[in-house]
């Protein structure tokens, strides 16, 4: 999968958007070049994350996230973050668009670093017909 590129500025209103799609019993990587308002890398040093996704953020929605993403900053001073899934988690999603965000902090300071759209497909063959 492409590394999406993004503008993060943590003094802005809103966030970036990425949509990706993901393939039911695969695994998913979900890779973010991360650069600031001067497009050099944003330095995650120190920084930690979380991420999920969810079918509706409705008023009144009683929706339970989904999935929740496994986190990992992979050079976190030049900027390279990921969420992932393993197959095990995209095979017990239902097919379907889904919402979801990633959100970074530092101490008690938290952001929306990017969010969007997910789309799940079904997966249609199996490791075991191999």
């Amino acid at each position: 999968m492409a590394t999406k590129k993004i503008t993060f500025d943590p003094n802005a209103d809103s966030s970036p958007a990425a949509n990706f799609t993901i393939l039911g019993g695969a695994n998913f990587n979900g890779d973010f070049e991360v650069v600031t308002t001067s497009n050099t890398s944003f330095d995650f040093t120190g920084y930690s994350g979380s991420s999920q996704m969810t079918k509706s953020t409705a008023v009144g929605s009683t929706s339970f996230p989904a999935a929740t993403f496994v986190v990992g900053f992979t050079s976190a001073a030049a900027g390279k973050v990921r969420i992932s899934l393993g197959g095990t988690t995209t095979q017990s999603l239902t097919e379907g668009r889904y919402v979801y965000d990633f959100i970074v902090g530092s101490g008690s300071t938290i952001y929306t670093l990017v969010n969007g759209n997910i789309l799940v497909r079904p997966g249609v063959s199996s490791i075991s017909t191999l």
